[in-house]
């Protein structure tokens, strides 16, 4: 078992706490066999909700089981529920910082998608911008309350050992 840090990276202007707008957020991430180091050719889908049964074990869960096409090993994911996801705070903004931690068994995740709906809030009014969702790693908008353009731009993530 590999337990691994989603860890993501981005410009923050004039706000904070970039987090999931819901606790269902659909996560989607390029995954890989770490038994024949295949990549599976389309982006894979889950959430912290939603577990399935393991075959073969009695009492197993995860989040994600997944089937290698090349080598037919069956896989699994799982989220750590016990660490809630961290928000991105403005501190972070251009450095490398872990949202979550997921557990995973004969896979590993090699690239994050940022695609779903966003929740963030403004730095100097804690005006809540929520379910936004970016392009191209970007989003913009306007602060009413303080008279300032608020952005994040340079979304990227990355996956470290935890």
């Amino acid at each position: 078992m590999v337990r691994l840090n989603l860890e993501i990276k981005a410009d923050l202007e004039h706000v904070t706490d970039l987090r999931p707008a819901t606790d269902d957020f659909e996560y989607f991430f390029k995954v890989q066999c770490t038994s024949c180091r295949e990549v599976h050719p389309k982006v894979v889908s889950l959430n912290r909700i939603e577990e399935r049964d393991v075959s073969g074990s009695r009492h197993g869960t995860a989040h994600l089981i997944w089937r290698c096409s090349n080598c037919k090993h069956e896989n699994s994911a799982k989220f750590d529920t016990s660490i809630p996801v961290c928000p991105y705070t403005a501190a972070h903004s251009g450095t490398f910082s872990s949202i979550l931690v997921v557990e995973c068994r004969g896979l590993e995740f090699i690239e994050f998608d940022p695609r779903g709906e966003w929740t963030c809030k403004g730095i100097d009014s804690n005006t809540v911008f929520s379910e936004f969702e970016f392009q191209d790693g970007e989003w913009f908008d306007y602060d009413e309350k303080v008279a300032v353009p608020v952005q994040i731009t340079s979304l990227e993530g990355r996956f470290t050992r935890a």
